[in-house]
């Protein structure tokens, strides 16, 4: 149930971090004001809190693994939200980074 809790929130925080990552790109590269900044900033702010509620205590582990996940999101996201054709290395590269997620968070350790 640990791993069920920690995948999903690895996909709530992705959407935060990403959406508002895409929300500051429009509010500044395509010129849709500062409220989209706005929202933006908040919603990286709930990607921050969002984090801390990983089952896991490892900062640094958590953000690491979360990098994988932050790519893979990238990815997904540019398909459904901006119409992005990822091509075969895109796609290599975001199994390669969720490899290194599962290893990192769910690989049995010896403590």
């Amino acid at each position: 149930m640990l791993v069920l809790r920690s995948v999903v929130l690895f996909v709530i925080a992705a959407l935060f971090e990403i959406g508002g990552a895409w929300l500051v790109w429009q509010g500044v590269r395509e010129h849709r004001g500062w409220a989209w900044v706005g929202a933006g900033v908040l919603a990286l702010g709930i990607y921050g809190f969002v984090a801390t509620l990983q089952p896991d205590a490892a900062f640094g582990r958590i953000l690491a693994a979360y990098g994988g996940v932050f790519v893979a999101g990238s990815l997904a996201w540019g398909v459904i939200v901006d119409g992005y054709r990822p091509d075969r290395a895109d796609i290599i590269g975001a199994c390669v980074c969720l490899l290194g997620v599962a290893v990192i968070m769910y690989a049995p350790r010896g403590h």
